[in-house]
């Protein structure tokens, strides 16, 4: 996933309450991780692959895994942010929900005022 991408899911997903910030996999790929309210983390696509999925850790153990989601490969930034928000984390195996949880209040986005200085003026900074 490519930075701008990934920080577009990013606000989405916060915009809907979710706890997620913009995942460094290293300088050319990014992924999504959420913050999961037990102390885990799910770390979605830094893997540099087309499909979506992700790993659940806990302090850097890997835990859990969400197994790669069939058609993702042609998702818009809108079945990706569904597909994460519907993801269920409670077992080792993640699942899809049949529908996403109501949406909570909005996270405040990342970055703040200097989001733009600090991004270097990219595409939709």
């Amino acid at each position: 996933m490519d930075e701008n991408r990934a920080l577009r899911i990013v606000d989405k997903l916060r915009d809907r309450g979710i706890d997620a910030h913009l995942a460094r996999a290293d300088l050319y790929r990014f992924g999504v991780r959420i913050a999961l309210p037990d102390g885990r983390e799910a770390v979605w696509d830094t893997d540099g692959t087309a499909d979506l999925e992700a790993e659940v850790m806990r302090d850097g153990v890997l835990v859990g895994f969400v197994p790669v989601i069939p058609g993702s490969a042609d998702f818009d930034d809108d079945q990706v942010v569904d597909a994460i928000a519907r993801t269920d984390y409670d077992t080792p195996i993640a699942r899809p929900r049949r529908s996403a949880p109501p949406a909570a209040p909005p996270l405040r986005r990342e970055g703040g005022v200097f989001r733009r200085f600090l991004g270097g003026f990219r595409e939709g900074s």
